[in-house]
């Protein structure tokens, strides 16, 4: 009895790697995006609250995301760019777009959880309420926005590993558009005088074969 073996189709083993490729691209896209747009606009939403002892009772303060730290917004940015970036260039530049994706997602998640607790920026509205440097807020409190920005910053660090795993089999800018932004022209082909046919191909291309 013979026994036949199946040869893999080359096309079947290639779409594995390509199927791959689409999704993990579409879920970074998603995940960066995403990510980038919660951590902004969680650190524009009310993180902490407390008051202030002043002459006639207690003065109420609040403090948004972006007055206890400016670090998760700026990294959010850069996160963007990054994710951008990606598409722009090639190699060792591609993993280091996609490594500083990552990093930003880290960096966001821990800056957003150390603010989760600070209540520097409410000491400092006090201090100014009050007219007493040493003064601090009492009855402090948070909120749950920190941790939205957190989640937005684990966002961004998914993103930043699929692209560090699965960017080398992504698209990137076309070479036509790298270096000067416009497409490169075409160069003519070369017109043998000898042979009729290129000289009526030349002359329907509106050039001159004669080269005057």
């Amino acid at each position: 009895m013979e026994y036949v073996t199946a040869v893999p189709h080359p096309r079947s083993e290639a779409a594995g790697p390509a199927r791959a490729g689409r999704v993990s691209l579409a879920a970074a896209l998603l995940s960066g995006a995403l990510g980038a747009a919660v951590a902004l606009l969680a650190t524009r939403q009310q993180w902490s609250e407390g008051t202030a002892t002043v002459a006639g009772g207690d003065f109420p303060l609040t403090a948004n995301g972006s007055d206890v730290t400016g670090v998760p917004a700026a990294l959010a940015i850069v996160g963007l760019a990054a994710l951008v970036a990606v598409f722009a260039v090639r190699r060792l530049g591609r993993t280091f777009v996609a490594g500083l994706l990552a990093l930003s997602g880290a960096g966001t998640i821990a800056a957003s959880l150390i603010g989760a607790s600070d209540s520097g920026a409410l000491d400092e509205k006090a201090a100014r309420a009050t007219g007493d440097t040493g003064a601090t807020v009492a009855a402090l409190s948070h909120t749950a926005w920190p941790y939205v920005t957190a989640v937005g910053g684990l966002l961004m660090l998914l993103a930043g590993l699929l692209a560090l795993r699965y960017a080398s089999v992504w698209p990137a800018m076309s070479s036509r558009y790298e270096r000067s932004g416009a497409p490169r022209p075409r160069r003519a082909p070369a017109v043998d005088p000898d042979r009729p046919e290129d000289l009526w191909k030349a002359l329907d291309r509106g050039e001159d074969p004669t080269g005057a």
